[in-house]
């Protein structure tokens, strides 16, 4: 069995490298973070015309056509750069529902829309005419200030289904909170009688959503061994730069182990992703316990390697102008959602060993 990348994914990946490095320096990070919008709207269409929005759209939908394991090393190379824009909340959390909606996914897949999941019990949706209005508030929900439309989980007359609700000049009414990351800022979105479009009715809703869960954890696992990797580089570098004593701090010890355990965990957390994205893009039956497992050791594998990188650097770690405590931040806000990795390892726990 070939567990290597092709030169065609290997192409992607470096693709993406130069482009991200290129467009996004520290110094672009930090103007776009203290930012209004808090990303770079431009960016979008570029990601669209690198074919990245539509890496997994059908080919009939102007897509590409590939699979998730292709959009998994642009998620591992967008947390590698702490890209802040809605690609994790398109791509990840809203097309799985936008599949029943094959018009939407061409926008998608042109640049022409994105979109993000609110899920919440308090929305209801009730019937209009020949659509659907929707009343009520949900919050935390991943770039709700960016993006062109929301894919609602609502509860509807028949229980819990999804919902299309493209964002106009009025509605939803969008209030953006402070949160650890302002790369990546969560919102509270009010609905107040907005028009939507069904998607998926009970129980082809429940299918769904479980399918989109386990995209954001596989998606979030690569980002963190993207972010781990990146500080791992940025400690590596400093500890060949800095001397002490007439000798780069690496020689030492204390500087080389923290780093040697990180490489160790970064590693394993890449296996441990990409193992989960291979088993989503195959459909396996182990990709509920294999995303749970790559989302929980990655998320604390990367917390943990911007911490030791934030001890080699000494004070310089902890100022606001070096670039780590973004990473930091990001990483944090990995672990926190959807529940700790403590839970997630219950979660599989149970699986296996009391049933599901």
């Amino acid at each position: 069995m070939d567990f290597s990348f092709s030169p065609e994914q290997d192409q992607l990946r470096t693709q993406a490298r130069s482009f991200l490095e290129k467009r996004f320096p520290a110094a672009r990070l930090a103007e776009i973070a203290a930012s209004k919008d808090g990303w770079d709207r431009a960016s979008w269409p570029e990601l669209a015309r690198l074919g990245w929005t539509g890496a997994s759209i059908p080919e009939a939908q102007g897509g590409a056509g590939l699979g998730f394991v292709e959009e998994a090393i642009v998620f591992e190379e967008l947390g590698r750069a702490l890209y802040a824009g809605p690609y994790f909340s398109t791509v990840a959390l809203a097309l799985p529902a936008l599949a029943c909606a094959p018009d939407f996914l061409a926008r998608v897949a042109s640049g022409a829309l994105s979109a993000t999941l609110a899920s919440g019990p308090s929305v209801e949706a009730r019937r209009a005419g020949d659509g659907w209005r929707l009343r009520g508030e949900t919050d935390l929900v991943p770039d709700a200030g960016s993006v062109d439309a929301f894919v609602v989980h609502a509860r509807g007359p028949d229980g819990m289904a999804l919902y299309l609700a493209e964002r106009d000049d009025a509605q939803p009414l969008v209030r953006v909170l402070d949160t650890v990351d302002a790369t990546r800022r969560f919102g509270r979105v009010h609905f107040e009688d907005h028009e939507a479009r069904l998607l998926a009715a009970p129980p082809a809703a429940a299918k769904i959503i479980a399918s989109t869960r386990r995209r954001a954890l596989a998606a979030l696992a690569l980002e963190a061994v993207g972010v781990a990797s990146c500080a791992l580089a940025l400690g590596v570098e400093h500890a060949k730069s800095r001397e002490q004593f007439g000798r780069p701090i690496g020689a030492y010890q204390a500087v080389s182990h923290k780093l040697a355990d990180t490489y160790v965990e970064t590693e394993l957390a890449r296996s441990l992703a990409y193992w989960a994205a291979w088993c989503i893009a195959e459909d396996d039956g182990e990709a509920d316990m294999a995303a749970l497992a790559a989302k929980a050791y990655a998320a604390e594998a990367a917390v943990a390697a911007c911490e030791r990188t934030i001890q080699v650097h000494g004070g310089m770690g902890f100022t606001w102008d070096h670039p780590l405590h973004r990473y930091y931040k990001r990483a944090l806000w990995i672990e926190s959602f959807d529940r700790s990795g403590a839970a997630h390892r219950a979660e599989i726990a149970q699986a296996l060993l009391g049933g599901s």
